[in-house]
This record gives structure tokens, sequence and C-alpha cells, in this order.
């Protein structure tokens, strides 16, 4: 059975890679019950082996599965108040689903928590433009279903909307209405087969004083059998014998709607021939007007995430601690420096040492990994990297991957396969203008790039045009996204979707008509990739609680913030891509003095009094707005990254269940002695308190 979606490796949609996520059971028991639940044919059958798992396994990987079939299986039941308690529970570990997000709107609809129906309406459709197909679906199959979930949700965001607006006698009344029927008009077009989308759009056109659209929607309504065919026939008669057509007979007023109200699924729009994104520069080309912000780049991180081998770069012992063995001393593998240059000894799987060259430096900071290029024109990655944090070598990979991951066996790095070829795996984030040199020919050494880290144009986009206006004295007119973008004139949206053309591990990358792999040559330069839903990741990527353990995650855990969803934050708030402290600022923070300053930027209120929001001494660790909003709980390369998932509030439920090493919070991080229970009676005395105050206020 194949292993999970590693992560710290790029994914390709043309060669996704087959998973499972029962090999991530604790006990045998737990995978047989999630086998025969999962097995399970009738609702009533699920319903029963969900309660039975959900009671003997309550601290389960699988808890969020469950939990999503649990609801189902009470939405077939027509038991829609478990239906809602079950769903809340899944979406809270897997928010981004929208297999369950859209089918828990309608239901939620029906019993009246609209406001709760549309954000999970609206969180299906965002989700349904976010992520590929599962793995289980070919991708025709999944357009389908897609068509599906985005007509229900759109249905939920209409009827909501016309339920409020029927309500109202002001003026938004009127603006709730065309809401509705925009929604709905969209949910029709997806499914016209769909009778009760024509029927509450008949209702919305009657009260909007538009009786002619009414009469048509509840025509094409009373043609589709269905439970509101007779009410919208009623509705039909009502109208006849109100319009101007009351003389005529009913059959010949049939037979005129009939003329009038054909439909066929969806519109036919000419495509837009896209604007070319432009060609491409080069790095120098920026230092001759921007040596400042150049010269302070080429010290960052990005500049030097994959630079050809010099001497003077390379961070690992290769004199003393040189050598890389198993717990029983078995060596495998012998970091060496002869004459000055810098070579790997990996032994082979028959036995004998071969010498490989080091070709390539990968990192600068707190980890350095090594490559080697073969004849060929293949690089590939050395599976021993050397930890600056820790001062010693290490088989990373066999730290952070599912267990069987074929890169952490070291002794089949001779066989220079897929695992270890830097070009399929690394480069769509640690190189710029990557592209396939030849189409249709996917081989690693087929793979080439225009230059190695991440250069300007990677953020900034291809900017020949500008330097050639530059150099020549000419002006030109240029929109916000059109290249060199100015961050400060895009939206937060854009300016994350650029940051995460590489630091979002769930993308799934698709090669542009010619060959592009990491850039488009339409406008805009970047791709918005889609992703590959976060299930389908090993286990050792996330904690219990649903929470991403991995850094590799990073924007995955901040589009999940409020700071980004209600706040329109985005990275530069806090980050400064290229600092001029860079070497003593190697997180590029824009204020790494004074952290709160960046949260202050927008929650300018705490600022004054800052203990009474905190609790705690102002001065102290614990008033730090990171402490508890931004908890050291994510892996980065061996030390403890903070979580950016902004924005949470410490969860004493998902600790108590999971356990701290699975639902690790800021709380109980300073707090080391005390457990859940006491975590939780202080975060309700904190509550009381502050709903008191307000009272009395």
């Amino acid at each position: 059975m194949a292993g999970a979606q590693e992560f710290d490796t790029a994914n390709f949609a043309h060669a996704r890679r087959n998973f499972t996520i029962l090999d991530e059971a604790g006990t045998p028991e737990e995978r047989a019950a999630f086998e025969r639940l999962f097995k399970s044919k009738s609702g009533a059958g699920k319903w029963q082996e969900a309660q039975a798992f959900l009671e003997r396994h309550p601290a389960s990987w699988f808890l969020a599965q469950v939990h999503e079939i649990a609801a189902k299986a009470a939405i077939d039941e027509g038991d829609f108040a478990r239906a809602v308690e079950h769903g809340r529970m899944s979406l809270r570990i897997v928010p981004e689903n929208p297999l369950l997000l859209a089918p828990l709107a309608n239901v939620q609809l029906q019993q009246g928590l609209l406001d709760e129906a549309m954000r999970n309406a609206r969180a299906a459709l965002e989700c349904l433009d976010r992520f590929g197909a599962p793995a289980a679906m070919d991708e025709k199959e999944w357009d389908k279903v897609a068509d599906q979930l985005r007509a229900s949700a759109y249905f939920v965001l209409g009827r909501a909307a016309a339920t409020a607006g029927l309500a109202l006698s002001d003026r938004r009344r009127g603006v709730l209405l065309f809401e509705a029927e925009s929604a709905l008009l969209k949910a029709r077009d997806l499914n016209p087969e769909d009778a009760q989308t024509h029927f509450v759009l008949g209702l919305v056109a009657q009260a909007r004083a538009q009786p002619e659209e009414a009469v048509v929607h509840f025509y094409r309504c009373w043609r589709i059998r269905s439970p509101v065919q007779e009410k919208a026939l009623a509705q039909l008669k009502q109208l006849h014998g109100a319009s101007p057509f009351a003389s005529t007979t009913w059959d010949k007023y049939l037979e005129r709607l009939s003329a009038q109200a054909p439909f066929k699924k969806g519109t036919s729009k000419d495509k837009l021939t896209p604007k070319p994104a432009g060609e491409y520069a080069g790095t120098d080309a920026c230092r001759d007007c921007h040596s400042d912000v150049h010269a302070a780049w080429a010290q960052t991180g990005m500049a030097r995430m994959f630079r050809q081998y010099r001497p003077e770069n390379v961070l690992g012992d290769f004199e003393k601690n040189n050598n890389y063995a198993d717990d029983g001393g078995f060596e495998f593998a012998r970091m060496i420096k002869n004459n000055g240059r810098h070579f790997f000894e990996m032994r082979q799987s028959e036995g004998p040492w071969k010498r490989y060259p080091v070709d390539f430096t990968i990192g600068s900071k707190w980890q350095q990994a090594y490559a080697t290029r073969l004849p060929s024109g293949a690089i590939h990655v050395f599976p021993i990297q050397y930890s600056a944090v820790h001062g010693r070598w290490l088989n990373f990979w066999k730290i952070i991957d599912p267990p069987g991951s074929e890169r952490t066996d070291i002794l089949a790095f001779h066989k220079l396969g897929t695992a270890t070829a830097y070009q399929s795996n690394c480069t769509p984030c640690h190189t710029s203008q990557l592209r396939q040199a030849r189409l249709g020919e996917w081989a690693p050494e087929k793979i080439v790039f225009r230059e190695g880290g991440v250069n300007c144009e990677m953020c900034h986009g291809p900017s020949a045009q500008h330097v050639d206006a530059m150099r020549s004295g000419r002006a030109y007119a240029k929109g916000p996204l059109d290249p060199p973008i100015s961050f400060r004139r895009i939206s937060h949206k854009d300016f994350v979707a650029i940051c995460a053309q590489c630091h979002m591990q769930s993308a799934l990358r698709e090669q542009g008509p010619n060959g592009e792999l990491n850039y488009s040559p339409h406008a805009p330069f970047f791709s918005r990739h889609t992703s590959r839903p976060y299930t389908e990741f090993s286990r050792k990527a996330f904690y219990k609680d649903g929470r991403f353990r991995e850094t590799t995650f990073i924007v995955e855990a901040f589009l999940r913030s409020d700071c980004y969803r209600k706040g329109q934050a985005h990275c530069g708030y806090c980050h400064n891509p290229h600092p001029a402290d860079a070497a003593s600022n190697p997180k590029s923070l824009k204020f790494p003095d004074n952290p709160d300053r960046m949260c202050l930027q927008c929650h300018a209120s705490y600022a004054t009094d800052i203990a009474s929001h905190t609790r705690h001494p102002a001065d102290s660790e614990a008033s730090r707005c990171v402490s508890c909003h931004m908890p050291r709980i994510m892996n980065s390369v061996l030390f403890q990254a903070r979580s950016h998932q902004i924005g949470e509030i410490p969860d004493a439920e998902m600790t108590a269940r999971f356990g701290p090493q699975e639902s690790p919070n800021g709380c109980l991080e300073c707090h080391s002695t005390r457990d859940a229970a006491w975590m939780r009676e202080q975060l309700t005395a904190w509550t009381h308190a502050r709903e008191g105050s307000r009272t009395l206020e």
C-alpha cells in the first residue's frame, strides 16, 4: 500500500503520488474500525459504525473523516441537528473540505442557521477554486461533482439572502434581493434541473415587482418533477389570473411560456487572448538603479537558496565530525575535503564507496544541503544534510518523511533516481524561471532554470520592458500588476499569492505552454496554483487537532487566519523580503526589535494597556502578542517556528482531547506543569470577567 504524499518536495500535477491515510492508524483495531465504517453501505449502518468509532477512538487521526461520515449519514437519516454537530467538529479539524461544506450549508439553511450557512457556502466556493481533484476521482468526474457543489453553495447564498431580504421593508431589502438573484442565477447556470432554484428565483422576481420574469421561473420549476412542482403550478395560476393574458386560455398561456422559457446550461463567452507577461531581464539588470535593495537581497536566504559551489559558502563540517553512521556505528556517508575541494563519499548497497563532488550548496542559514551534477546535466541532492542549529550531520528526510519514503534510504542514493533529483523535487522553490527544455520529455536533465535562488523577477515579474524604458528615459503606463510590481499597490490576495509560489507546500504545479514550471508566460506572471487536498499528505505534517506542524505549509496556515480572511493582512505586514540587516535578521522581520508593533499596526487599541488584554505583566514574554496567538509549534529546519494560523485563542478542549503533544498551545508552553483542565478554568474566568466588564460599560 503506497505511503501518503511527502512534504518538503514539489508536487507536479502530472506526477501525483498515490497515498493512503490508513497506514497512519494508531493501532490495528483503529484501522479495522475505520475500514468497517468506510465500507458500510447504509446511512443507519454508517451512523452506528461512526458512533462506535468515536466512542472507542476519541483521539484518532481519523476524527475529521469520521465526523464527516457521521454528518452525511445523519443527513441521509434526516437528523439535521446531529448532522450540524458532527459537521462542525469535522470542519474544526479540517476546514477546507468542500465535499462537506456545501451539504452542511444546505442543512444549516434548513435549520434556520443563515449566517453559518452562508459562511460555509462561501468557504465551499473558495475551496472549490483553491483545491484540485481528490486522488480518488479523475478530472472529468471531479469537474461534475465540483459544479454540483458550486450550484449547491450558490443556492444557499441565494436562498439565505432572499429569506433575509423578504423579512425586511427598508432599503436593505432591495440590496439583499439583488444579491439573492445574482447567486441563484449562478446556481441555475450550473444546475438547470434543480427545481428549488427556479422556484426561489420566481419568489425573488415577484418580490422585486418583475412578474414576467417570475412567470418564466415558475414555469421552468413546474416542468421538473419535484416536491415544489405543485407550488410552482399554484404560483403560475395566480400570476395568470393577474396578468395581461388573463383573457387567454390556460393552454394558450402555457404555450406562450413554453416558447419563452427554453434554457440551456451555461453561456458561451468569447475567450480573451491573455496578455503576455513580458521578457525577463535578469537580476544584474536591477542592480544599476536599485543598488541598495540589490545588495540587501544578495544577503538573504532567497538569494543564497541555491548556489554554484564555492568553498567559502560551505557550512558543513567536512574535516572533523564528518561522517554519518547509524546507532550501531555502521557508516553510510563520509564528507571530506581534498585539496581544498569538498566531496561526499556514499556507500553503495552492494558495499563499495563512491565519491561525488559537491557542485552546489542549498541553503545558507540554519541548515545546508549539497548536490552533485552528473554528466547528463541531472542534479542530485545528497540525503545527508548539515544542521547549523545542532552542529551535526543528519538524514533530514528520515526525520520528516512518512515511513517507507524512498529518499530516506541512504544506501539507495547510487541509483540516482527521481527521489534524489533536484530538478524534480526542489527547483520550483529554489531556482528562478524554471522550465522544461523539451516539451514532452519529462526528465530531470531536461529541466533548466535561468538563475539559482529566488531572484528579483520571481517576485516582481519580468522587467525587460521596464529596464529598457528606464535606460532610454521613456515613460510608459503601468498598472499595479504590471511588472515590476510595486507591492504597495496590489491586493493582499495578490501579495500572498506571489509569496505562495514557494511557500505553499500543497501547490499542484502544471507546466505552461512553453514548458514553464514556476512562472507564467501570461499576465500576471505568477501562477495561482490549485492545491492538493490536505488529507492526502502525511499525518506528520499536521497535529491531530488539524493545525499545520511544518513550516512548508506556512501559507496554508496563514490563509486560515482572521488577519488574512477578515483583516486583509499579507506577508509584508510582518516581513521585509530584503532587509538591510539580513545577517542579524534571518527571519526578515519588519520590526525585529519590537515584534508587538507588527500586530499593533492593526490592533492599536491594545497598545495603551496591553496587560488588561493579556492578563500578564506588560513587560513579560507572556504579554507579547505572538506568545498566545503565534506559539512556536511549527517545525522548521530542526527548530520550532511560530504558527502562522494567527489569531487563535488557546483551545483547552482540543488539548484535553489530544494531549499537549498533538494539540500544543501558548498557555501550556509557559505553564508546563499545568494541564488542560487548569487552562480551561483560567480561560473561562477570563471570558466571564471580560463579559462582565462589557455589561458594566
